[in-house]
């Protein structure tokens, strides 16, 4: 990694850690150290997650948290819009979300697969309406489908 890159991501993560810190105290809570830890294993995961896979990453890693602690934790990142939350499947299903690309997403309703897409035309599209008595903050787009392994698995 250049060190472009690897100052962008410390200050990424700077950045990150002080949302959560003001955030912990404008709300009067503690600053505890597995708050900050469960914050920089999610910015260390790619992809999308569950409360029951951020544990098991976590015991991996020798971190004994409860998955109490964790999906409290992991609500809190939600409504600090440090995450992501979808609901794909009939599990909740988590994102980091702070400076990464918008994307969408396909959802095989067969075999469950979570596909990323950007597409600049939806994007700008959405982006450039004006919504009556609406602030758009943020949007997302879920398409449902077959994927093709599904599909072809169908024809046979």
């Amino acid at each position: 990694m250049d060190n472009s890159k690897k100052d962008s991501s410390k200050n990424s993560k700077e950045t990150i850690q002080q949302i959560l810190s003001d955030e912990i105290e404008r709300r009067g809570l503690r600053k505890t150290p597995e708050r900050f830890t469960i914050l920089e294993e999610i910015y260390q995961t790619e992809g999308h997650f569950t409360v029951d896979s951020l544990y098991n990453q976590l015991n991996e890693k020798n971190y004994h948290l409860s998955r109490a602690t964790i999906y409290n934790t992991v609500e809190f990142l939600y409504e600090c819009h440090l995450v992501l939350k979808h609901y794909f499947h009939k599990e909740a299903e988590y994102e980091k979300c702070f400076n990464c690309k918008v994307h969408h997403h396909l959802v095989c309703t067969k075999c469950g697969m979570v596909k990323e897409f950007t597409d600049s035309n939806i994007r700008r599209d959405v982006q450039t309406r004006h919504y009556k008595k609406f602030d758009m903050t943020h949007f997302s787009l879920v398409v449902y489908g077959l994927c093709e392994k599904c599909q072809n698995n169908h024809q046979v």
